[in-house]
Order: C-alpha cells, then structure tokens, then sequence
C-alpha cells in the first residue's frame, strides 16, 4: 500500500507478490491480536492488507471489513484465503484495491482503523493523518511499524528512510483534543529475517513501535 513511484509503488508489490505463492505466514500480526480482540467488533478498515490475515481475523471476529491493498494480486489471495474460510466470513469483508495515500475508501468513518508495516515513499506522516481522519468519535487507530531500533534500521534507514519510526513519531501527529493514546511504546517479537516465513533460518529478535488511540 503506497504511492505509484517505482520503489514501493505497484509495480513494486506486483512483482513481488508475483514471485511466490504466498509472502506472508498466513497469520494475523501479534500486535493487532493483543490490541484487538477486547474491542466490540464494528467497522474495520486494514489499511496495506497484503493476503489478507489481518483482515480474515477481524472478520472471523465478527468486525465489517474493508481490506485495502495496492496490489491486485495480493487481493486475489486474500479474496480465496477469505472464501476458504466460507459465506459467513467472506460476507464480512470488502476488498478494495487501492493506493490510500491519495485516495479514501467508501465507508468512512470506521470503528477501527489499524495499519502494520507500511513501506511508503510519500509522506509517512501524511498517510497516516489521512488514516486518523477516517476514524469515527469513539473509534481506535492501531498504527503498527518497525521501531528505529530494530536490528535491521541501520542497514535500511539510509536507502528507506520513511520506513522506521517510534510511536511517539505516530502520536505527535494527532491533535491532542482529539484523541486519547492508549498504547505508545516499543515491543519486540521473534521472527525470521526477511517475509516469514519462507526465507527460514533462526528466529531474530525484531522491535515494533505500537500506537494505539481513541477518537474523543
């Protein structure tokens, strides 16, 4: 999910999803599970869905689903993971392809907006402002990424510079009387380097920065 430029854009993420059959695990990101699943199932929008995990999650936990993703082909696995799981799951979800950093999907506002390791080479700081105009009053946005402190920062930050932040980057963005931060901090999960899990080796030690807020 980003802007049409060359890096990061869809041709990008066409070729890569392309050049396997699956990319990702297959199961929903372990800080959307721990921040979630407490929360009352409303209106969702998964802002980057990828082969859809996230968004099958929430769906199978009752939440109306718009996925978004800039890659067709990625949609197209997520679509079939979703009918796979049947009628009453696949109802739940709206599959959209789309480029969100220029673009609004129908439905807003929504209950929960919630977005995991977006690679972006417009305005990080834009996309997401865009991303909290869309929640509704009472409503929660999940920002997930990869903490400037993770062990791969260094070797990345200079080539991608907009991919690594703090959740207190995220939060300062917010206008203070309209949200409420429930959730600002850095946590580490294990996982293989690379798209887990199908480039193997051992599991490394990675750092997300997690926000989590309410709409006033």
């Amino acid at each position: 999910m980003t802007n049409a430029t060359e890096e990061f854009g869809e041709a990008y993420w066409e070729e890569m999803y392309r050049g396997r059959d699956a990319v990702w695990s297959g199961r929903p990101n372990p800080q959307l599970v721990t921040e979630i699943a407490d929360l009352t199932p409303g209106t969702a929008l998964e802002a980057g869905c990828g082969e859809g995990a996230d968004a099958i999650w929430l769906a199978e936990r009752g939440w109306r689903v718009t996925a978004v993703d800039i890659s067709g082909t990625a949609l197209d696995r997520a679509r079939a993971h979703a009918e796979a799981r049947g009628p009453e799951v696949a109802g739940r979800l709206t599959w959209v392809r789309a480029d969100l950093t220029d673009a609004t999907p129908d439905g807003a506002p929504f209950d929960l907006v919630t977005t995991h390791y977006v690679h972006t080479t417009a305005s990080r700081e834009a996309l997401f402002c865009r991303l909290a105009a869309t929640v509704a009053p009472g409503g929660t946005l999940l920002v997930v990424g990869h903490h400037e402190t993770d062990p791969r920062a260094a070797e990345m930050a200079e080539a991608h510079p907009g991919v690594h932040f703090t959740a207190a980057d995220v939060a300062a963005d917010l206008v203070p009387e309209d949200w409420e931060i429930a959730v600002a901090e850095v946590r580490t999960r294990l996982a293989p380097v690379g798209h887990e899990p199908h480039d193997g080796g051992e599991p490394v030690e990675h750092h997300d920065a997690v926000l989590r807020a309410r709409r006033r």
